[in-house]
């Protein structure tokens, strides 16, 4: 099986070794995503808007890989400070409302203090 690397260009990709998203056949495996806009290296201090950048990065990604977020089918939500969570849900819903994939929060540390959320799908390529 062939697999198709995908970078955002974030230096994070070079110095840990690894890609923003991997294709294999039709699957896409999104890599945690954090609310970094890549371009400028910036990130906001609030978690809603880290989260729209979120889905940003994850939205471009999918698309250079072929798929969107409606061939979402697994979420992966990591949040320091588990409380901030339901903030985001409104993001989330617009985002993933059509899809409604499999989903997991979980509350644990960060890479960057300044990171309050990081997101990670699996998208399953439409036929």
């Amino acid at each position: 099986m062939n697999r198709q690397r995908i970078s955002s260009g974030s230096p994070f990709e070079e110095q840990i070794g690894y890609s923003r998203a991997v294709v294999a056949g039709d699957w896409v495996l999104v890599s945690g995503t954090t609310g970094f806009n890549y371009a400028t290296m910036q990130i906001s201090d609030d978690v809603v808007q880290q989260a729209e950048q979120c889905f940003l990065n994850i939205e471009a990604a999918l698309h250079e890989a072929g798929a969107s977020l409606d061939d979402v089918v697994r979420v992966n939500y990591v949040l320091p400070d588990a409380s901030l969570f339901e903030a985001c849900w409104p993001v989330l819903r617009k985002y993933l409302g059509r899809a409604r994939p499999a989903a997991m929060m979980i509350s644990a540390g960060l890479l960057d203090p300044r990171m309050k959320i990081e997101i990670e799908v699996t998208a399953l390529k439409a036929r």
